[in-house]
C-alpha cells in the first residue's frame, strides 16, 4: 500500500513495502530544481541509505514532465540549487541504496543529470531528453557530461554535449542510455515494479552488487578485481547469505534480514 509519510512543499515522499518514493512536486515550474527540491531530494537520499526498513528508491516528477534542470529565476534570487549531495541533493553522492527514474514528458538539462545519478531508468515513449545547457552558455556539469560516455557511444554523448538538441526516449533506449521504454502514463508503475523487484532481493548483497557495477569503469581489471573483493565478500560473511542458500535448499522463498 502506497502510504503517505510526509509532504514537503517542493518533495513529497511515501513509501511501498520497502520502496521509498520521491515526487519532484513543482509541476507548475515544470520541476525546476531551486533550493526547497535540493534539500528535499537530499533528505530522501539520507533516509533512504539510513533506514534498514528500506531497500530501493524511485523517483519522479508530479504533472507533465520529470525535471526540467535548474530554477533560473531562484538561482538569480540567491537560491542554492543542491547540497553536500550535490545539484538536486542527488547528482555528486546518490545514495548507496537502489534507486530508479521513472520519466514522463521531459529530463533535460540537470533534469537528465538527475535521471543519469539513478541506477535505472524508465521512460515514456515521446519523452525527451537531452542536455540543452550549450544553447544559453552553460555547461551541464551536474555529472551529465562524465556519465553519458560512459554509458552511451562517445558521438551521441558528444551530439548531445555540443549540439544541446534533444532526443526522443526511443532512440535514448536504442542506444542504452535508459533501462526500459514503456508506453505513456505508464513510466511510474514500471519503474515500480522494478523496484520491487529489487526489493525482493538480499538487500546487502544488492548493495554491493551495485557498488561494484557503479565503480568497475574507474579501475584497471586489476585494480577492479581488488574493489570487487573488497566490496563484495563480505557479502559472503552475512546472515542473509545463508539464508540464501538454505532457502533454495529447501525450496521456499528466503526471509532477508539485511544483516
Amino acid at each position: 500500500m502506497d502510504t503517505p509519510l510526509r509532504e514537503e512543499p517542493a518533495v513529497t515522499l511515501t513509501r511501498d513495502d520497502g520502496v521509498l518514493i520521491v515526487r519532484l512536486n513543482r509541476p507548475s515550474q515544470r520541476n525546476a530544481v531551486n533550493e526547497a527540491l535540493a534539500k528535499g531530494v537530499s533528505a530522501a537520499m539520507d533516509e533512504l541509505d539510513s533506514d534498514p526498513a528500506l531497500r530501493v528508491g524511485v523517483i519522479t516528477g508530479v504533472g507533465a514532465g520529470f525535471c526540467s534542470g535548474m530554477d533560473l529565476k531562484a538561482f538569480l534570487t540567491g537560491e542554492k540549487p543542491g547540497t553536500e549531495r550535490g545539484f538536486a541533493g542527488i547528482v555528486y553522492k546518490p545514495p548507496q541504496k537502489p534507486i530508479i527514474a521513472a520519466i514522463e514528458g521531459f529530463a533535460v538539462a540537470g533534469g537528465l543529470e538527475v535521471a543519469m545519478s539513478c541506477d535505472l531508468i524508465v521512460a515514456a515513449r515521446g519523452a525527451k531528453l537531452g542536455v540543452p545547457e550549450v544553447k544559453r552558455g552553460l555547461v551541464a556539469a551536474a555529472g551529465g557530461l562524465m556519465r553519458m560516455p560512459k554509458r552511451i557511444p562517445h558521438q551521441i554523448a558528444m551530439y548531445l554535449a555540443i549540439t544541446g538538441e534533444l532526443i526522443s526516449a526511443e532512440r535514448a533506449y536504442e542506444v542504452g542510455m535508459i533501462t526500459e521504454l514503456c508506453e505513456p502514463g505508464q513510466a511510474f508503475e514500471r519503474a515500480l515494479a522494478l523496484a520491487r523487484l529489487v526489493a525482493s532481493n538480499a538487500p546487502l548483497a544488492v548493495q554491493a552488487s551495485k557498488a561494484i557495477v557503479r565503480d568497475a569503469l574507474n579501475f584497471d581489471e586489476e585494480g577492479g578485481w581488488k574493489m570487487q573483493d573488497r566490496v563484495g565478500l563480505p557479502a559472503l560473511q552475512t546472515e542473509d547469505a545463508q539464508e540464501g542458500a538454505r532457502a533454495f535448499a529447501e525450496r521456499r522463498a528466503p526471509v532477508w534480514k539485511g544483516r
